[in-house]
């Protein structure tokens, strides 16, 4: 498979797309703290990219139209548990399977917002069935459509047998709309720890190198991973077997955790209507860490890479900063 990237004369990759930079990190940890910088973030995040409202509804749909009911999952049985794992794939398939149409089968805008020159590959034995779309396929569906529906699974039976703290709207309704502004964060926290501990050697090899079979990544790569990886990612859902939630959290979470990497790994910083502002789809701050490996662990939401030397902000500084750390080299300060 061939990684290579043209470079500058001064070593520095090319793109063949970067949003505006240096990228920015969450106004959310700023010290002090800056409350209208804090409020205009949390209206981007929520109003300016649209997956967030999209997860929403599909958590309200499922809630209240799709999800078995709760005297049937007192007790594991076949009828509901396939239930969920059949409409989590459908789900997967909808916003990944739609996504690859768009951008990689229809093409429909060329490589216009794309970060990468290169398209997915389509003849490398480096991935399960020579193939990069159907690798990302089978291990998003198999592995991890199944882990993420087995996490769901076992907070519906514990919450049907009364096993879990509870919380409805009419009890807190301001704790009840905050919980939905804290899971992002939570599970910023809780993915930058996760994936710092599958970049430990033993680790990767056995596990994580599965995901980093994509450098040039597309939305099928976001939960394609090893059963491993997936037991750990999808491990931020226990944090509603000790803080009281309502299912409509629980389903949010699921979606912001299964669903939204698609958008993020789709290789596009966005689509494109009518030359218009673009409505933002793609991360480079994680695309940085597919190239890269070594940098950018975490997501924008909080400062951990920054607390921790390894945020890469785009920038030629940040790279040669990066690249004299892997050379374990001093880097000379430059006159600002």
């Amino acid at each position: 498979m061939d990684n290579a990237q043209s470079k500058n004369s001064k070593g520095f990759p090319n793109w063949n797309h970067q949003p505006e930079l240096p990228i920015r990190l969450s106004s959310m940890f700023d010290w002090p703290p800056r409350p209208i910088a804090i409020l205009t973030y949390l209206a981007r995040l929520w109003f300016a990219t649209i997956i967030m409202i999209v997860n929403v509804a599909f958590a309200v749909t499922i809630y209240f139209w799709l999800l078995p009911d709760i005297s049937v999952m007192k007790e594991f049985s076949p009828g509901w548990l396939s239930q969920l794992w059949l409409r989590n794939a459908i789900l997967l398939t909808i916003v990944a399977g739609g996504l690859h149409l768009y951008f990689y089968v229809f093409r429909a805008q060329g490589k216009k917002l794309k970060f990468e020159h290169q398209q997915q590959n389509r003849n490398s034995k480096f991935f399960t069935f020579s193939n990069q779309v159907h690798d990302n396929m089978f291990w998003s569906i198999v592995s991890g459509v199944t882990i993420w529906s087995a996490y769901e699974a076992l907070y519906f039976w514990a919450r049907a047998n009364e096993y879990v703290p509870t919380l409805g709207f009419a009890e807190n309704p301001i704790w009840f709309v905050l919980l939905f502004i804290f899971i992002p964060v939570w599970s910023s926290m809780h993915f930058y720890w996760i994936h710092r501990f599958l970049h430990w050697p033993p680790l990767y090899k056995l596990a994580h190198s599965l995901h980093h079979r994509n450098v040039n990544i597309g939305p099928w790569s976001g939960i394609s991973m090893h059963p491993i990886e997936h037991v750990l990612y999808f491990s931020t859902f226990l944090i509603h077997f000790v803080v009281a939630s309502h299912p409509l959290h629980v389903l949010f979470h699921c979606y912001y955790q299964a669903l939204q990497p698609a958008t993020s790994h789709c290789g596009f910083e966005g689509l494109d209507f009518a030359n218009k502002k673009p409505m933002k789809l793609g991360d480079f701050f994680h695309q940085l860490h597919h190239k890269h490996f070594s940098c950018n662990y975490g997501t924008i939401q909080m400062p951990w890479d920054r607390w921790f030397g390894s945020f890469h902000d785009g920038t030629p500084e940040s790279y040669e900063r990066m690249m004299a750390k892997k050379r374990r080299q001093p880097i000379k300060a430059t006159a600002t």
